[in-house]
């Protein structure tokens, strides 16, 4: 990869946008010089890992399910919500492994993902202007904490390495065995909350075929826990940590060079740039491409394809297999419009990238006054992107999810049936609304039927 005249901060001499404005910038200045003495959060032979079997995705070898909140809160730093979530996640990778007959990267949207970009940098709340909420790294969301303040940057690290350490604890203590009762026992899968008798028993199905399928190894041993490494998959699993990368001054603290003379972000294993920040001259793809890490770029209706190919002519110099996610993000309505657009371009260059259906960002509407996303447009989504690969000779590699373990009430639909009147039962987000756990569950299951039927013979 070439860094010339490339440097952690280089970035600096570029436009930036969604940047935060500190009042004092002699205290930000000892808050930066601080983190950049704290140890790093994340190893360069983890980032390796994960570009390795990114890489696998790209060559249509695994699937990669990314998922988590909307924007972290450091309240969400805590044992029963990050159990929650990594079990969400577990069952879910799961089910996609059963139904895809593949492996499966999982990467989860924690342990960083405290910032949120805005489309504007105030608000008028009761006739009064106010900074806006950019997320607890930045400022708070009550109205008289708005102001930003650098300390909350120390803050952002150390929940983000509790959280790290938390989920690093739980897989090494047996969290991801199979065996494990609480995360894996198919038994206690609750399906009650399927309310349509068809669908609840297409899911039992594919519950039950999978309780048949882990009674199989067992039976012949494929799961002894002493048969040596072949059976490591069933004892633990990769679980890999990734943030939009928002915040430029706090993501060069983590930047250093590796034992290969690459730099790495340190602070996450995968970043991705969002849609307000890739402007090619801008600062944030100055820094991304610097960058050694696998990393994400959001794409909507608004990204021409000539443009797609330059950026990633920027940000991927070298044409490193699964080095790029592209995360698809266009709405159920739009997506036929630009996606095949997308896809050939791509396809003219030498650049081999993961193609990841973001469904959700696309498909967010206000009901009630209530920032919403229904479930159906969200599967619609989905279901067309894996056609639309198929018809352009290509492969969705993946897929990302808001979502949460926790059992809110933020979109409509799903098994469970919500309804608008629902929403106000559980609404928790102060960001974008997120599929319960539930809701989580419906989509791997879709995900696997729709791979079943993709391997059927019958098929038309």
């Amino acid at each position: 990869m070439s860094t010339t005249s490339w440097a952690p901060d280089s970035w600096k001499q570029k436009k930036i946008v969604q940047d935060v404005v500190y009042d004092d910038q002699a205290h930000l200045g000892k808050v930066l010089n601080k983190l950049n003495k704290l140890p790093p959060l994340v190893s360069e032979n983890e980032i390796k890992r994960l570009k390795k079997q990114l890489a696998e995705v790209a060559e249509n070898k695994r699937f990669l399910l990314q998922g988590g909140d909307c924007a972290e809160l450091f309240d969400y730093c805590a044992q029963a919500q990050i159990e929650s979530k990594l079990k969400v996640l577990l069952q879910m990778s799961l089910i996609l492994v059963w139904g895809g007959r593949t492996s499966v990267v999982r990467i989860a949207r924690m342990a960083g993902q405290y910032a949120k970009p805005r489309s504007k940098p105030t608000e008028i709340i009761n006739g009064k202007e106010y900074n806006a909420f950019r997320g607890d790294n930045v400022n708070g969301n009550d109205l008289d904490d708005r102001k930003p303040d650098p300390e909350r940057l120390v803050g952002a690290y150390f929940h983000s390495a509790a959280t790290i350490n938390y989920v690093r604890t739980l897989l090494a203590s047996g969290f991801a065995d199979l065996h494990h009762p609480d995360s894996w026992n198919l038994e206690a899968w609750d399906l009650a909350h399927v309310r349509n008798p068809q669908i609840r028993k297409e899911y039992q199905g594919i519950v039950d075929r999978l309780h048949d399928a882990l009674d199989f190894m067992k039976t012949i041993g494929a799961d002894d826990h002493d048969s040596g490494s072949i059976n490591a998959s069933m004892n633990t699993v990769d679980m890999f940590m990734s943030h939009e990368g928002l915040l430029l001054d706090y993501e060069q603290q983590f930047t250093q060079k590796g034992s290969d003379k690459k730099f790495y972000n340190l602070g996450t294993h995968f970043l991705w740039i969002g849609d307000r920040t890739r402007q090619l001259d801008g600062a944030h793809v100055e820094y991304f491409r610097g960058l050694a890490n696998p990393i994400g770029i959001k794409v909507g209706p608004s990204m021409e394809p000539e443009e797609l190919v330059r950026i990633l002519d920027i940000l991927d110099p070298d044409f490193e297999t699964g080095k790029i996610t592209l995360i698809t993000r266009y709405g159920h309505d739009k997506i036929e419009n630009y996606l095949p657009g997308h896809i050939k371009a791509v396809k003219t260059t030498k650049h081999k990238v993961v193609w990841c259906c973001d469904p959700m960002h696309g498909n967010t509407e206000t009901v009630n006054g209530v920032k919403t996303r229904r479930f159906d447009n969200i599967a619609e989504e989905l279901g067309k992107a894996f056609r639309i690969h198929t018809q352009c000779d290509s492969a969705l590699g993946g897929v990302h999810f808001e979502l949460t373990g926790d059992r809110v009430t933020e979109a409509i639909g799903g098994s469970m049936e919500l309804s608008a009147d629902d929403l106000s039962t559980n609404y928790q987000t102060f960001c974008d609304p997120r599929l319960n756990y539930e809701q989580s569950l419906d989509i791997a299951f879709s995900i696997a039927k729709f791979f079943q039927e993709q391997r059927s013979p019958l098929r038309l």
